[in-house]
This record gives structure tokens, sequence and C-alpha cells, in this order.
């Protein structure tokens, strides 16, 4: 009975420093990058990182083009699918097309917003999967992308953002965009 305890005793010690060792390296208390921003994640014990967000630092990197309207350069907005460069330096990646949409997601920068950049996308849409096959990019967004959208002026300018920032890539020829799989009936006035 003795050595039945002795063993259910060790493998629990065991079970508690293989949990332990897993919750040590997980980053649940972590600083995260998001957006270009350091993001508390749970409780981390380390200060906020003082170097830049999103790899600029010592790290390989890739310029990419997001397209928004700019009510500088087209102050009447009289082409709803006018859409204007802006470029961004983003860390090195092979799903760099992927990393150009979550730029878009991301809107305009302070400093670009003060240069007159806007965006018609709504925020807190996510990417759910882009797959680009015989030139083709199938984009796929949750149900943040229509919420509350309305007016065809609207509803022209994102799809076009979308589309320029996917077409700057030679992979990219057209692009489909759905909602939860749903390439019907979206994104209407």
């Amino acid at each position: 009975m003795n050595k039945k305890i002795l063993i259910i005793s060790a493998m629990l010690v065991i079970a508690g420093g293989v949990f332990l060792g897993i919750r040590s390296r997980s980053g649940e208390d972590n600083w995260i990058c998001d957006n270009r921003e350091w993001i508390k994640h749970g409780n981390p014990s380390a200060p906020q990182p003082t170097e830049p967000c999103g790899g600029v630092n010592n790290e390989e990197t890739t310029t990419v083009k997001v397209f928004f309207g700019n009510s500088i350069f087209d102050p009447e907005i009289l082409d709803c699918s006018k859409n204007f460069a802006v470029e961004r330096t983003i860390p090195k990646t092979t799903a760099v097309a992927y990393a150009a949409l979550e730029e878009l997601l991301g809107g305009p920068t302070e400093d670009e917003k003060a240069e007159g950049y806007f965006t018609s996308i709504n925020p807190d849409v996510k990417i759910q999967s882009l797959i680009v096959v015989n030139g083709i990019a199938n984009v796929d967004f949750n149900e943040q992308l229509e919420y509350q959208v309305g007016g065809s002026c609207r509803v022209t300018a994102i799809a076009s953002e979308i589309k320029e920032t996917l077409k700057q890539f030679s992979t990219v020829t057209d692009v489909v965009i759905s909602i939860d799989g749903r390439t019907e009936d979206i994104l209407q006035p």
C-alpha cells in the first residue's frame, strides 16, 4: 500500500512539474505585439518592452501597400472605389498578402488620419481565411465586415480597399470576398 501511495505521489509531482513547465513557456503572462502596440496578456512579470513593436528592430522587413480613402486627395469622394496607397513596413513573412490585409484592417495610423486617410471598413473585422489559387484570392471575413453597413458608396469602398490591397501582389489577379463562407448577398447596400 505504501508503495502505491509513493508511486501516485511521484506521478502527481511529475505531472505538476510538467504543468508548471508548460505554463511558464506558454506565453500566458506576457507582452504581445498587436497592431504595432504592446498589449498586456495576463500578468507579465517583465515590464512593458521599450523597443518598437512590429518587428522592425533587427528583423528582416518588407514593404506592403494598404489602400484607404483620402478626404484631401478626393474631397468630394466622387468615385467611391478610389483609394490611395499607404506604405507599411512589416516583418518579412511568407504570408505577405495576409499580413497586408491585417495592416488594412488595423486602419490608418494617427499620422495617416492627419493626412486625410480613412477606412470604410468596420473595426474588429477578422480574417477567417485567405487562399490564393490560380490568381484568385478567396478571402473570408467574420460577420463584422458587413455589420450596420449601408449605402452603395460605402459597400463599394469596402470592397475596393480589400481588392486593391490584395491585387498589389503579382500572384493575385482577382479577389472573391466572403463572410462566414457566403459569397452571395454580402456587402449589399
